[in-house]
């Protein structure tokens, strides 16, 4: 029995006699739909589209032949998505030849000879439910794999942030500073300049990247990182490794390497304590030759560090950081930078009030 969905079969021809001895052919296995010349089997084929599972189509008839039919058919990539079978008396070799070209999968003389017709027409019938099966099951494991891909993707980026995050309050700090980082720095780059020309899934990602900026401090020694007093130059130097050693955390975590914000991430645990001057650290780079987003963290976590209470300082007023940053007293930035930052910094300020308010 036929399957109305999946199982429909179209016989265009001129003749009734022929379509009658080929819906009988045919009628115990597909549903039937007939059509008296080209112009009503284009119109068929426009209304039962993708339910065709093959299309029986004469070459000579009245409006649109079958010829013509078939080159408006194949035009439309229909050939490669359902058989089409040509029944014709016409046994000339360029008739045959445009035929195959045009993508037909067989022609088929008449008189027809039923069971030839039937064991042709079925088995390609059968050979393209295969395909389609096949095809579907393809794109069923691909997408599946690709479900998988970025599952195991964020889960390695899931690890990073919750291992920042954890960093922090190692830190003795709330968990926030992360947090506050990645939104001050998707914020510059999407409402300022400093984001000119940059899509915002790579703003997305420069964010993920943001949030692993000190994802080094996990090396540094607890006596070092919650130190109340001023640091000691060797106990400085030993901080200041933070950037390598969190650069070369991520390098080594496959998932991370695999995921698209990588790049970003990278560069910035190394370098977000690079300074415009070269004042910075660990490799003294100057002006451009750190990437904006990179300088953004930086002013940004500069910021952060200010505004908020920490083991060895209580929390400054905004204003007070704000002038610290535009006069140098924390390393030279980028000038354009600044110019933004002190444009957005009134907006940047909610974020904290939300943060105290949670």
């Amino acid at each position: 029995m036929y399957d109305s969905g999946e199982n429909t079969l179209l016989i265009v021809d001129d003749e009734e006699i022929n379509r009658a001895i080929l819906a009988n052919l045919f009628e115990s296995e597909y549903k039937i739909i007939q059509a008296e010349d080209g112009q009503a089997g284009l119109e068929a084929i426009q209304t039962y589209g993708e339910e065709l599972s093959a299309i029986l189509l004469d070459v000579v008839m009245p409006r649109l032949s079958g010829m013509e039919l078939l080159r408006q058919l194949s035009r439309q990539g229909l050939t490669t998505r359902v058989p089409i079978f040509l029944i014709t008396a016409d046994v000339g070799g360029a008739t045959m030849q445009e035929a195959y070209g045009l993508g037909v999968m067989d022609v088929i003389f008449k008189p027809v000879v039923p069971y030839v017709v039937q064991r042709r027409v079925n088995s390609v019938v059968e050979l393209f439910c295969a395909r389609r099966r096949l095809g579907a099951e393809v794109e069923r494991q691909r997408d599946q794999l690709l479900f998988q891909t970025q599952q195991l993707a964020e889960m390695g980026m899931g690890m990073v942030e919750a291992l920042s995050t954890a960093i922090e309050f190692r830190s003795d700090e709330s968990g926030e500073h992360v947090r506050r980082i990645h939104d001050i720095t998707c914020h510059l780059l999407r409402t300022t300049p400093l984001g000119e020309g940059l899509p915002d899934d790579q703003i997305s990602l420069i964010g993920v990247g943001a949030i692993t900026h000190d994802v080094g401090k996990i090396s540094i020694p607890d006596a070092v990182l919650n130190k109340r007093g001023r640091l000691t130059p060797e106990e400085y130097e030993l901080m200041k490794t933070h950037t390598i050693k969190g650069a070369e955390l991520l390098s080594k975590i496959p998932q991370m390497r695999e995921h698209s914000a990588y790049h970003y991430a990278y560069d910035i645990a190394l370098h977000h304590h690079e300074r415009w001057d070269g004042g910075g650290y660990p490799h003294h780079l100057v002006g451009n030759e750190t990437p904006i987003w990179t300088q953004i963290v930086a002013l940004a976590d500069v910021y952060d560090a200010l505004v908020s209470k920490r083991c060895y300082k209580d929390a400054l007023a905004a204003d007070v950081a704000l002038e610290m940053i535009r006069t140098g007293q924390c390393g030279v930035f980028n000038p354009d930078l600044l110019a933004c930052f002190q444009q957005a910094e009134p907006y940047l300020r909610s974020f904290y009030r939300t943060a105290k308010g949670a």
